[in-house]
């Protein structure tokens, strides 16, 4: 039994000792690409950090939204999304090669951040606008969307390798989606609650949702979020909690 542990880093204007922390414990970085944080240093460096722990990468993005942090639905249209989306994962391949130096560091997968991964899930035309920006990415990447949304069998019928995903730091409504983080309880920052639910996902194959509702999800990547101030406490407990329940944690992604 196996399980990748996720997060998402390069989200600051440098890298900072959190995401080095959070690195040591998870098998793949979701690099932010600059539409909604980070830099081309910060995407190197963070490059470096995770091929230097055997740590896949994948694409982390977004709107082009830095003051809203990629948070807000922007009127963006299909075209323009898509454009967007292969010029931030040609940035991050651009920037991995620079930063391997005489060895390969891949990019193997896209995850879409914030108000665009939310959106993906409820509105068609967004989700086709980011699948077809994931086909049209040679060599080819793979697509990490959220468990349970009909994203995962949209990305499947149109060819792409789509891995899901669910959250252990994040409060689900019983519908399956996740808590506005504008409502109380929405992030858990408790690390042995946070490494509690990990063990559930996996070993049950689901979690309470807010109400106490048995929520079913089958999922293939865990996501703890690198911007929670107690991110490297939470995937160093999740880490322990999931070696000791015999979960071996490795990425879904070739590692480079």
């Amino acid at each position: 039994m196996w399980i990748d542990l996720n997060a998402d880093l390069g989200e600051a204007d440098n890298v900072t000792p959190i995401d080095v922390a959070v690195l040591d414990s998870i098998s793949s970085a979701s690099i932010a690409c600059g539409f909604h944080a980070g830099s081309q240093e910060v995407m190197r460096a963070t490059s470096v950090a995770a091929k230097a722990r055997g740590v896949a990468i994948g694409a982390h993005v977004s709107y082009r939204d830095r003051a809203g942090f990629g948070r807000r639905e922007l009127g963006v249209s299909a075209d323009q999304l898509l454009a967007d989306i292969e010029e931030q994962v040609a940035l991050l391949r651009q920037v991995a090669e620079v930063a391997g130096a005489t060895e390969v560091v891949e990019v193997g997968y896209v995850k879409p951040h914030g108000a665009l991964y939310n959106r993906m899930g409820q509105d068609p035309d967004t989700a086709s606008a980011v699948i077809e920006a994931i086909r049209r990415c040679d060599p080819p990447v793979m697509l990490l969307a959220q468990a349970g949304t009909d994203v995962v069998e949209r990305g499947r019928d149109a060819g792409l390798v789509v891995v899901g995903e669910a959250f252990c730091d994040r409060a689900y409504r019983p519908d399956g989606t996740l808590v506005p983080r504008s409502e109380p309880g929405a992030v858990i920052t408790d690390p042995d609650e946070v490494a509690r639910r990990a063990v559930s996902l996996v070993l049950d194959g689901g979690v309470e949702a807010v109400d106490g509702y048995w929520l079913a999800i089958m999922a293939d990547s865990l996501c703890v979020h690198g911007d929670s101030p107690t991110a490297p406490e939470s995937t160093r407990a999740v880490r322990a909690a999931l070696t000791e329940a015999g979960i071996t944690i490795r990425a879904f992604a070739g590692q480079a």
